[in-house]
């Protein structure tokens, strides 16, 4: 192929772009309820989403790529002309970062995962034809966008209820507290180690019967929870700081929790979403390499890891804006309120991963805020910053569809002289 090279570097460097743009739009919304409930700071927090996101996305990230990478356009009728696929690939790469890189500026949680099937559904309807989307798949995709924050709202109104009716409406909620807490610890860290070996190890080669890995869950489950029983011991009532909250140490108790949450959101978070940048980068690449479209290539590692350190580049240089939409602008948020957001769209995404659907993470949590808000009626959401939200959701297929035609129609015209 003539221009190998150059797609390759183009690929490498609009793969990047869109992993920034993951980082300072997406991964925001895994930090955001950490940051919003005051249980982390920002720098905390970005040091912690670093450490996750980046082993989520190298250690996880390989099943959902291969759906963005392959799932939604039908390459059968361009395999003469495997150039197309990779103008189309970068073009929603480009597409999909500049629509992120706006949205970031103005703090808008928007989806990256929408951004890019939206940018790759535009390119292939309009470049190849209407018959080359898989619209059957595409009808799935969109399907998870509006199960998923329904379903993370559900279990995250529940698990707050759990937690209203276990420890905060009880006689004395901080022995409560110190009591159930580990329990939820252990609950999290047992879904979330589970989920790691079922589906993200095999990439990294290790094969684990499942027998095996329910016995790793239970021992990091119990390990969590044992740590996270000896840490919250050591808190101390603050009988000043109570009268006037009168749940202020409680709070502190989840603030503990909180980082176990945190850490296990980016995690799932880095799996599930490292995708968006990391497929159309892995087409882009096989194509180049072998001229053939579906040629069964490995995922190769360094894409993963491009993709794993743009991410946290952009969380690092751009992610507070979005943070304080999602963290402080929907409803108040506690520490025990947080916990049961995070833990609701952890689950609800981990098990979106393993069953290789890209859901949308931003969706995902919002919906779980919500589902934590609405515990508490409807008078706790600000209804004007989810008006917004909603409307920022809207809009972005379009935008990257649009965005993604004309790049790739420009990028046609550069090399097809």
């Amino acid at each position: 192929m003539e221009y190998q090279t150059i797609y390759l570097i183009l690929a490498g460097i609009f793969g990047f772009f869109m992993a920034w743009g993951i980082g300072a739009n997406d991964v925001a919304n895994a930090m955001a309820t950490s940051v919003g409930s005051k249980a982390l700071t920002i720098k905390q927090a970005i040091l912690i989403a670093a450490i996750f996101e980046f082993a989520g996305a190298v250690l996880a990230g390989g099943e959902v790529t291969s759906t963005i990478r392959k799932g939604i356009v039908d390459t059968s009728s361009i395999s003469h002309q495997p150039e197309l696929l990779i103008y189309g690939m970068l073009a929603s790469l480009l597409a999909a970062g500049i629509w992120l890189l706006i949205a970031s500026r103005k703090g808008w949680p928007v989806s990256t995962t929408h951004s890019i099937v939206g940018a790759v559904v535009g390119f292939a309807a309009v470049g190849l034809g209407l018959d080359a989307v898989k619209w059957s798949k595409v009808g799935s995709i969109v399907m998870s966008w509006v199960v998923s924050p329904l379903l993370a709202g559900l279990i995250a109104f529940l698990i707050f209820q759990s937690v209203q009716y276990l420890i905060l409406r009880q006689k004395d909620p901080l022995a409560k507290a110190k009591k159930w807490v580990p329990m939820y610890m252990f609950f999290t860290a047992f879904i979330l180690t589970l989920v790691t070996i079922k589906k993200g190890l095999k990439h990294v080669g290790l094969h684990i019967s499942t027998n095996e890995s329910y016995l790793y869950a239970l021992g990091i489950g119990l390990l969590v929870a044992i740590v996270g029983a000896l840490v919250i011991a050591r808190i101390q009532p603050d009988p000043e700081k109570d009268k006037d909250f009168h749940f202020y140490t409680v709070e502190k108790v989840f603030a503990v929790l909180m980082i176990v949450t945190a850490s296990g959101l980016a995690f799932a978070h880095g799996s599930n979403d490292v995708a968006n940048a990391v497929g159309p980068l892995a087409a882009v690449v096989s194509t180049a390499k072998t001229g053939l479209i579906n040629s069964k290539s490995p995922l190769e590692t360094w894409i993963l890891f491009l993709g794993g350190i743009g991410i946290v580049i952009g969380l690092a240089t751009y992610g507070r804006r979005v943070i304080a939409t999602v963290g402080e602008k929907i409803t108040h948020l506690t520490p025990s309120r947080g916990f049961a957001a995070e833990l609701a769209a952890s689950s609800t995404i981990v098990v979106a991963s393993a069953t290789g659907l890209p859901i949308s993470t931003t969706h995902t949590l919002v919906g779980a805020v919500l589902g934590v808000g609405m515990a508490r009626g409807l008078s706790a959401i600000n209804l004007n910053v989810v008006r917004g939200i909603f409307t920022s959701w809207l809009v972005t297929i379009p935008a990257g569809a649009a965005l993604s035609v004309l790049f790739f129609y420009i990028l046609k015209a550069i090399f097809q002289h």
